[in-house]
């Protein structure tokens, strides 16, 4: 499908600057109604993270779909995650989420979920997108959609996320410290923690509608691995500012990333019989990842990056684990997208299980170097991936690392740019091939 507005990850862009405008997001509202409509009675849920220019988005979008005739139940600041939750509960036809994820306060955007709580499918984006370009019309007022707001919501998320976990589960003296990004988490990840026993220190949950991801969470885990050392935690656990990544620090301070994380989840259930054929990675997940699994005789395969390619892998071979190394981890046992409070609590169910901390779980899995060089290739009309010197070069690279590492050459979506990227057992060789393939690739553009 060609998508004019749609990425891989729904709409997303700065504030102010269309596509992310209220008007934009007026006419979206109204085209996501209509488009839902055609499928029979029309709820649609709309939660935001806790950026400034949600309450905006969220008024807008509200307007729209009232206008085509579709009810609106505003959920307030949620996880990601907890909107596909609660479109299912719902029986809604859909789900909107008002969020850049783990991008600044300045950036926003839109994803859609089924009334499923899954992507939305081709066909539905495909019927949004024409309609959007059509003129808005509005239903006779007899007609226009109704709006109400949820107050239980944060309620029913918090009980769904503890359900993920045996009813027994009391994780009385374990000692957490909580980064909530100032997102979407800030209320309900805290209170999962402590309901079910843990000792939580919280960071990051003043949301102020600016502070968002700024310095804190996923994408910024120095404030956390300090605080789990000055508190002498036994992690800590970094979320990111709509909910749906999570990244841990282990009790000496040390990173433990998505890779690590759907390790220790897959090796579990695994252990506990509940491993529905294997997991899931990315292109660029760590070979460390897929060289752990083949020990455990674990299948392995690599989605294109992005979630929504690891969510089809999933749905095609029912298997019921997959991730990122970026932290976006789905465990399809338990829910239908990334979760990223309820990815935490099957990790440390993990470490209960087995008696151990995190830094001893993630010893089972040695990350190989990986060394990542960005080539722009301007102007040029030369495919560079495709260049038959550099396909060559990368075969006998891969051929030279004999199965104890890999090449990747992909073009950046958004820039002029061609990722280089070598990982294997010993990091000066992986350097030499890294620069060696990118001197290569600068050279077919000149």
């Amino acid at each position: 499908m060609s998508r004019k507005y749609f990425g891989t990850d729904g709409i997303r862009g700065r504030v102010g600057e269309y596509p992310i405008t209220p008007d934009f997001m007026l006419k979206l509202g109204w085209a996501a109604g209509m488009a839902f409509r055609k499928l029979g009675a029309c709820r649609v849920l709309v939660g935001k993270d806790t950026r400034i220019s949600g309450y905006m988005f969220e008024s807008a979008l509200e307007a729209g779909l009232s206008a085509a005739g579709a009810d609106v139940l505003l959920l307030g600041p949620m996880p990601t995650p907890a909107i596909a939750y609660l479109t299912r509960t719902f029986h809604a036809e859909a789900g909107i989420v008002i969020s850049a994820s783990h991008n600044p306060h300045d950036d926003n955007g839109i994803k859609f979920f089924s009334g499923q709580g899954t992507k939305l499918p081709d066909d539905v984006e495909q019927m949004i997108e024409e309609l959007l370009d059509k003129p808005m019309t509005v239903v006779e007022s007899s007609k226009l959609g109704k709006v109400s707001r949820i107050n239980d919501a944060a309620g029913r998320y918090i009980e769904f996320c503890k359900s993920s976990v045996p009813t027994s589960t009391d994780f009385a003296g374990l000692k957490l410290v909580v980064d909530c990004a100032h997102g979407a988490t800030y209320k309900v990840a805290p209170s999962v923690f402590r309901e079910l026993g843990a000792d939580v220190t919280v960071l990051a949950a003043q949301p102020d509608g600016l502070n968002i991801n700024e310095n804190c969470g996923s994408t910024h885990i120095e404030s956390l691995q300090a605080a789990v050392l000055v508190g002498h935690a036994d992690l800590g656990i970094a979320f990111d500012g709509d909910g749906d990544r999570v990244l841990m620090v282990d009790h000496t301070g040390a990173i433990v990333d998505g890779d690590e994380l759907l390790f220790i989840i897959a090796r579990d259930l695994q252990e506990r019989g509940k491993l529905n054929g294997g997991v899931v990675g990315t292109l660029m997940s760590n070979l460390g990842l897929e060289l752990a699994l083949q020990e455990l005789s674990i299948p392995f395969v690599r989605a294109k990056v992005g979630d929504r390619y690891v969510m089809a892998e999933l749905l095609e071979r029912d298997w019921n684990i997959g991730g990122e190394n970026s932290g976006h981890v789905v465990c399809f046992s338990h829910t239908t997208t990334g979760d990223a409070i309820i990815a935490a609590l099957q990790v440390l169910m993990a470490l209960k299980r087995r008696g151990e901390t995190l830094a001893q779980a993630r010893q089972a899995l040695r990350k190989c170097p990986q060394v990542l060089i960005n080539v722009r290739f301007g102007e040029s009309k030369v495919d560079p991936v495709e260049h038959p010197a550099v396909k060559q070069a990368c075969e006998r690279v891969t051929e030279a690392m004999a199965g104890r590492g890999r090449v990747l050459l992909r073009k950046s979506g958004t820039e002029p740019l061609v990722r280089v990227m070598v990982e294997g057992d010993d990091e000066s060789q992986v350097r030499g091939y890294a620069e060696e393939l990118a001197k290569l690739v600068t050279e077919v553009c000149a």
